[in-house]
């Protein structure tokens, strides 16, 4: 086996495996979520259409060329255009990843929130690895006027939250970007216990300090 075909056996793997933890611990319901890695050839993984992330099979993993045409495995997740927008607006980005995580979903819902930055500095860590986080407006799941919305965020942003659908975050690899979609997801939940509370939120100075 050449290295790149090992390095391809191990990305496969890590799909799978990381998949499965997000799905086991609820993350992700159903068939919902997506996720895809950016090879070394310029072609990508991605998780396969209807497919439940606890349950992805290696072998079947979609596998495109530069272009998103598929190659082998099982037809492709609809929202190939919204992976592609990011890899082609975000050069260092080498995985992303879509969650349909309950909190952060809910808080796509709410009128109150700032489309400019949605969640407020809760923590240090959310700070680090989210940062600013803008809402994208609502579009149906797999229209390409919703990949266009993204891309026009995506070279300010790693992170975005679709309206009414779910956050979408691309890292420098995959460990990266499920750091930080569950550091999002749990900022969300954060945000929606303290709803109505008077909350102590990062300063100015100290996000400045982290950034």
């Amino acid at each position: 086996m050449t290295e790149a075909k090992a390095g391809e056996t191990t990305i496969r793997e890590d799909i799978c495996r990381l998949g499965r933890s997000l799905f086991e611990r609820g993350l992700t319901p159903g068939s919902s979520g997506n996720i895809s890695v950016k090879l070394d050839d310029g072609g990508w993984l991605v998780t396969p259409t209807n497919a439940s992330l606890g349950f992805l099979d290696p072998a079947r993993l979609s596998r495109l060329d530069a272009s998103g045409r598929l190659l082998s495995g099982d037809a492709p997740t609809k929202e190939v255009p919204l992976h592609s927008a990011l890899y082609q607006s975000r050069g260092a980005a080498r995985a992303v990843v879509h969650l349909h995580s309950t909190h952060s979903v809910a808080v796509s819902c709410l009128a109150e929130i700032d489309p400019a930055d949605v969640l407020p500095p809760i923590t240090a860590y959310y700070v680090m690895r989210v940062g600013r986080l803008p809402l994208v407006p609502y579009f149906r799941p797999g229209d390409m006027a919703l990949a266009e919305a993204v891309r026009g965020f995506a070279g300010k942003h790693h992170a975005v939250l679709l309206a009414n659908h779910g956050p979408v975050v691309a890292g420098t690899n995959l460990d990266a970007a499920v750091n930080a979609i569950e550091e999002l997801e749990e900022t969300a939940k954060l945000y929606l216990l303290l709803r109505g509370a008077k909350t102590r939120f990062l300063t100015p100075a100290q996000i400045r300090e982290l950034e």
